[in-house]
Order: C-alpha cells, then sequence, then structure tokens
C-alpha cells in the first residue's frame, strides 16, 4: 500500500454551508427559526402542565421550567445562540407551534452536523408530522447545505430516542461511556450518524412514508418507514 493509499481517499468535495436562519417547509409542518415573543405561549403550554408527562423533560439538559417566565428567559437564550442553532416546529393544519428542534456542533469544514435538543408536545409525538420535522432536516443538511456526515446522539438509557435513530435510518455507532454529567447524573451516550451515500435510499423512503397514499382516512400508516427504506434497499434496481 503506498503512502497516499494509506491516508484514505482524496475526495471532489466543498465545504458545507452553514444552515442558517431559514424556513424549512413541508406538507404537514413547517420549521421556523425560534421567536421567543411568538412561540413562548404555545411552546410553555405544550410542554408544563398536569397533563405534560415528567418524560417530555427527562432526558434534556433542561427543565421543566417552574414558570413560563423562566421558560421564556431559556428561550431567549435559546434564540441568540447560533450553534445550537434552534427552530420551533409549526403544525402547518393549525398554525400552532407544538416543538422544538436545533442544528448543533455545526461544522462545516469537516462536512458534519448534528440535530438534538429535540422536544415534541404530546400532540406532535409519534405522528406524520414528526417524521417531516426530522425529514426537513436532513434534507436541509444534505441537499442544501452539502454536508457528508449528520449525526444522532442520545443518553444511552433514552430508549425512545434511540428506537427513532433507528427509524428514521441513523446508524448505531457506538457508547460514549461517561461521556456528560446532566442534571447531576452520569450519561453514557450512544451514537448514531447517517452520510451523504446513505441519503439517497434514506430520503426516498421518507418520501413514500409520508406521501398522502400511504395514510387511511384515520391518519394511519399502510406501511412502516423501515419496511419501504429495506422495499427500496431490496429493489431489483439496486441490485
Amino acid at each position: 500500500m503506498s503512502v497516499d493509499e494509506s491516508l484514505g481517499n482524496v475526495l471532489d468535495w466543498k465545504v458545507a454551508r452553514e444552515p442558517g436562519r431559514v424556513a424549512m417547509i413541508g406538507e404537514t409542518v413547517r420549521l421556523v427559526p425560534l421567536d421567543p415573543a411568538a412561540h413562548v405561549r404555545e411552546l410553555f403550554t405544550g410542554s408544563h402542565g398536569p397533563e405534560i408527562g415528567p418524560e417530555l423533560w427527562l432526558y434534556m439538559s433542561v427543565g421543566p421550567f417552574d414558570t413560563q417566565e423562566a421558560f421564556t428567559g431559556w428561550l431567549e437564550t435559546c434564540a441568540q445562540s447560533t450553534d445550537p442553532l434552534f427552530f420551533t416546529v409549526i403544525d402547518t393544519q393549525t398554525g400552532r407551534p407544538s416543538g422544538m428542534v436545533s442544528y448543533l456542533r455545526i461544522t462545516p469544514g469537516q462536512g458534519v452536523i448534528e440535530i438534538g435538543n429535540i422536544w415534541f408536545s404530546p400532540t406532535l409525538q409519534r405522528t406524520r408530522q414528526a417524521t417531516e420535522a426530522i425529514y426537513l432536516l436532513a434534507r436541509h443538511v444534505f441537499d442544501d447545505c452539502g454536508y457528508r456526515r449528520l449525526e444522532w446522539k442520545c443518553n444511552a438509557l433514552n430508549e425512545p430516542s434511540r428506537r427513532a435513530a433507528d427509524r428514521f435510518g441513523f446508524r448505531y455507532e457506538g457508547l460514549f461511556r461517561q461521556h456528560m454529567v446532566i442534571k447531576g447524573r452520569n450519561r453514557d451516550t450512544t451514537w448514531f450518524a447517517m452520510i451523504d451515500s446513505d441519503w439517497p435510499l434514506i430520503k426516498a423512503a421518507f418520501e413514500r412514508w409520508l406521501a398522502p397514499e400511504n395514510f387511511d382516512g384515520a391518519g394511519r400508516q399502510r406501511q412502516t418507514l423501515a419496511g419501504i427504506r429495506a422495499a427500496i434497499e431490496a429493489a431489483p434496481e439496486r441490485g
């Protein structure tokens, strides 16, 4: 093996772009830059109160908040940040803010970016809208900004987040032991990622799953996202 070969492949690649404070528009949701003045009331209502289970904030590094004023202060800090870069999830049908997401560890020079700080109100969880929000984040990263790698990390004890990463097409890459201290407790972190060569298949599966014909009159999925992805991968033209 030559010296050049031992260093890996030479890339025909351009430095990625910053994701920027742009709106990402889908059929059922739109992601808009976080605006505390416009979004705080409904975000607070959707994430606090007797009907909201403690699991919403269980694995977050902050929250829940004792008052709307304290929550507002946190939102204002988030809105001023560029990394993480926060967005509000707006339900297209109702026009109501119903969750938050962010890009973080944004490294255009290496083509690497992460999505995290994800929380969805109970009305958004496990819905077509929630899946489309993740699709919009990934599409912007790969199709618009030219990133090579999109990461997803979570507390190793957070089974719902681990299942979500797998469902969305991220690949498990390992466990970082004693990676962080969150709320005074140890956090082992599981790492997942998808890369640009994975994206065409994952994108096609997302779009087929999100299509209106994949849902019955009650809004139930006809095919699972993982099932669609497996079927596309097994198609003869991919052999």
